[in-house]
């Protein structure tokens, strides 16, 4: 090879990887990325859904309905926390507490809304957080990474997972919303006896 091709290809390759690094460089960060976050204590509306997710949007219209006729104001979108894992019973035993973040003076109807729906005030609470993308059918692969993640960061989980979605949880497809897997977590202590 010529000494003029040598350096071709050679500004061929130093091109090819200047571009490469600006593409890295200028692509938005990992959105699923982990994170640990305080979530401020909160005053929610709630009920108790029995069945496949696919006929959830009828029971969080019901709540939302619930809130109107009683005079409850909902400060934010619906969110769920998963009771059982989906993976070891049949859809039709799925439990999930469906919440609506509600003001505090809601408390003042709490134990008069019925027998699975009430007000509780949730103290703050250090979560372990994953962000799902809207295009994501299965969320499995993120509650994979995050309990591993949750491990490696010296944290353990003390609650069951919930997901609070950023976008209308009523709307129907769930590859179409984009939400937050989050997992109640503590810090493992660190004893030197």
């Amino acid at each position: 090879m010529s000494k003029m091709k040598v350096w071709l290809v050679l500004l061929l390759l130093v091109c090819l990887t200047v571009t490469a690094v600006r593409i890295c460089a200028e692509s938005p960060k990992d959105k699923s990325a982990f994170t640990i976050r305080q979530v401020k204590s909160q005053v929610v509306l709630y009920t108790i859904y029995r069945g496949s997710y696919e006929q959830v949007g009828k029971a969080i219209g019901k709540l939302y309905e619930l809130a109107g006729k009683k005079g409850i104001s909902p400060r934010g979108g619906a969110y769920f926390v998963y009771l059982n894992n989906p993976q070891n019973v049949s859809s039709d035993h799925w439990l999930t507490e469906i919440r609506i973040p509600v003001a505090k003076d809601a408390l003042k109807l709490t134990g008069a809304l019925g027998e699975m729906t009430d007000v509780k005030e949730l103290p703050e609470t250090t979560m372990a957080v994953a962000v799902k993308q809207q295009v994501q059918k299965d969320p499995g692969i993120i509650y994979d990474g995050l309990y591993t993640w949750i491990t490696k960061q010296g944290y353990v989980a003390t609650g069951s997972p919930c997901e609070k979605f950023l976008t209308n949880a009523a709307a129907g497809n769930y590859a179409d919303m984009k939400s937050e897997i989050m997992v109640p977590v503590r810090k493992l202590s660190t004893r030197t006896d």
